[in-house]
Parts: C-alpha cells; structure tokens; sequence
C-alpha cells in the first residue's frame, strides 16, 4: 500500500491549481510527470559540477564520470543486465531501435515480425529498410480483442526471419505480449529479438536475464526521468559485434588521419556530449520507482482502470480499444464515441475541468487506418493519480457529452 496524500507532495503539478481548479493529468503514456529528488538530482549537476564525463581530468569532471557511471549500475541492476557495459544511453527508445535498425547486419530477404500496434519508432524504420536493402516487413495481427495471437505468432516464424521487434506494452490499447514465450520461440527458430519497452518499463518489473532478450529500448520521460534521456540494452557480445550507428567525439580511443580505433562499450555507442544531468536524473528516477513498488504501481493502476471502464461503458456508443477487462490494458483506457469527435472530447476536459488527456492516433496510424477508426481519447494512468480524479473525469466526460 502506497501512501498517496505524502507520494503527491512530491510532485509540483499537484500543488497547484488552473483556473482555481486541480489539474487532472491523465496523459502518463505520452510523459510522467518528474518528482522533486529528479528535479534535485538534475539541478545538482548544474549547480555543483557542470562539466564532461570521462574527458577532463579535474574534480568537477571526476564528479561527473562517478555519477554517470553510478546511474549506468543503477538501470543495469534495475533490468538485471549481467554487465554494466550492456546499457547504451540514448535521447529515447526511438534512437534506441533506430540504432539497431541501423547496426544490425541484415541481408536481402531477411524477414522481419513486428505486431500489427507498433508505435512509428517501430515501424518507420524497418519499413526504410525493405527499401534500403531489401528486407521483408511482415506484421502478425492481433486477435479480434486485440491481445496477442502466439498461435499466428508461431506459424510465422521460420529460418528467414532474423529479427523479431515487438512493442511489449501498447501504446494503444496498454495489452503487453507474452513476451518470454515470444523471445523463447524466436530463439527456437534463430531469430534476435528486440523489445519496444517504453510503456512497459515504466509499469511493470523488467529481468532481461530471465527473458533472454537480446535488445530492449525505453524511455526516461515515461518513467518519471528527464526528457531525452533513454536506455537501450544488449546483450554484450551481440553489442561487441554491431558497428556503430553515430560516431565521432568519445566513441574512438584515438584516430589518425587514414584511421581509427573505436573504443569498447559502452563508449562506442555513445558518440558526443552526452546528456550528463539526464542521465544522472534517470538514474534517481529509477531509485524512485523501486522505492514506490511495481505491485503498488499495478494495484492502484488497476483500480482506477476498473473503475473507469466500467463508467464509460454506460456511455452509449462508447468503444474502448483493446480487450474489455481492464486487467489486460495496465493503465490505459483508449476509448471512442461513435458519432463524436475525440479530439474536441479531448480538448473540452481540458477546457472546462482541467483534465489532460490524450486525443488522435497515437503515433499507431496504421492500426487506426486497418480498422477504419479515425481516432481515440486516451485517458493514461500512473501510480500518483487518485479515485478522486478518476471520479472528476468521468464527471467531466458526461457533462461535456451532453453538450456535444
């Protein structure tokens, strides 16, 4: 049990009031709000030692490299890598794919299976590909509920296919894939797999040691970390082999005018200044979230998902995306109402009782364009929102529909 009153005092957006009213922030998929040991940690970086990492050799850049080396620990320990050196530090999960997208050396032919949800980050990139270099981009649809089909999965698999890149946690609809099944299958068939863990890290406990996945990208601004900071971990001897995707200042241990050496990892994938007080601030961020509990996270999640689907399931024509228990869909109600607008629902709570919320297609075009639906309401949960403002969306939502 979490103490709710004393978890919210440490978030300054709950201390205020627009307009006279408490915001309701309910927009969690798209960005979590930031607690004030982040915000210390940050501000501590550029008060007490604002300098490079690994560059310099005075106290103030010693400082740094510590620090920066103490948050690498700290995010390897949180997902159970075997090795430090396996968590590469990226601007997001996008550059995280990307960068695989770009590394790894796949051949005219080579298949690759994402779900039929995948955010644009994975998507766009494997769809260059099959241009680039002559991939082959399959998709394995979802049952008609939206979960995950294993049986379809399985059928798919074959010796062609060389990469499996599959968003673990929706974006969409908040239905996570079986991924130890999955990753156990590909393995079967000689497939590397590669997870989009962007909505799940944030939500539930992560052991890429027990999963055996090969490559996992998230993001820091979801799970309560800086913006721009994310990680992407591999397994240390698939990442020894990757050429990297940026190069320059930091990646090589010296260089000539006709050559260069790269250095080792992790450096070698991190080309450039980094973002040093992100970095150290994810780093308390994950700190924070263990402190809190990914069963607390789920219990109050669910509880306030329970509730709002059973509430906006007595809306006539109302629709939630994805399977009807909220169980299945973490702490996202993704809903529409036939014959309204999404986006003006949308931008009505925010208009008249402060709630923000998420509107349009959520960077999942393609689902919404297979499935004829123009767009949702997304209402996203974390574990410092209450029953309370679970009760005033709900209130917000049928005075606005009402009106429209």
């Amino acid at each position: 049990m979490i103490n709710l009153e004393k978890i919210r005092q440490d978030f300054a957006l709950f201390q205020k009031t627009i307009n006279g009213q408490p915001p309701v922030y309910f927009d969690n998929a798209c960005m979590s709000l930031k607690p004030l040991p982040v915000i210390k940690a940050i501000n501590e970086y550029y008060n007490d030692y604002p300098a490079c990492a690994g560059r310099s050799g005075h106290k103030l850049a010693d400082m740094v490299t510590k620090k920066v080396a103490e948050a690498r620990k700290t995010i390897a320990e949180f997902i159970n890598a075997k090795h430090t050196e396996e968590i590469i530090f990226t601007r997001n999960t996008t550059e995280g794919i990307n960068l695989i997208a770009h590394s790894l050396k796949l051949s005219p032919g080579d298949i690759i299976l994402t779900t039929d949800k995948e955010h644009n980050s994975n998507l766009i990139p494997w769809q260059i590909l099959t241009k680039k270099i002559n991939v082959i981009h399959k998709i394995v649809p979802s049952k008609p509920d939206n979960t995950f089909d294993l049986e379809k999965f399985e059928s798919m698999m074959s010796g062609q296919v060389k990469l499996v890149a599959m968003v673990q946690t929706s974006n969409l609809d908040g239905v996570s894939i079986p991924a130890k099944e999955i990753i156990n299958i590909a393995h079967q068939h000689g497939a590397l797999v590669l997870l989009d863990a962007a909505q799940s890290a944030p939500h539930k406990k992560i052991n890429v040691t027990d999963l055996d996945v090969d490559f996992l990208a998230f993001s820091g601004h979801k799970m309560l970390g800086p913006t721009g900071t994310g990680v992407l971990y591999g397994k240390k001897y698939l990442l020894e082999n990757l050429d990297p995707f940026l190069t320059g200042g930091e990646t090589v241990e010296y260089s000539t005018y006709s050559g260069h050496k790269l250095l080792p990892l992790p450096e070698k994938f991190e080309a450039g200044l980094q973002d040093y007080a992100g970095i150290i601030g994810l780093g308390e961020a994950v700190d924070y979230l263990k402190k809190i509990g990914y069963e607390n996270i789920a219990e109050q999640e669910y509880k306030l998902n329970e509730y709002l689907t059973e509430e906006i399931l007595k809306i006539p024509q109302a629709k939630i995306i994805g399977p009807i228990n909220p169980s299945l869909r973490g702490g996202i109600v993704s809903f529409y109402i036939e014959s309204m607008d999404s986006n003006q629902i949308a931008m009505l709570l925010d208009e008249t009782s402060n709630i923000m919320i998420r509107s349009g297609q959520h960077c999942v075009h393609s689902w919404f364009d297979a499935h004829n639906i123009k767009t949702s309401a997304r209402a996203s949960l974390y574990f410092y929102n209450t029953m309370a403002e679970a009760e005033i969306f709900i209130n917000g939502l049928n005075k606005i529909i009402k009106i429209l």
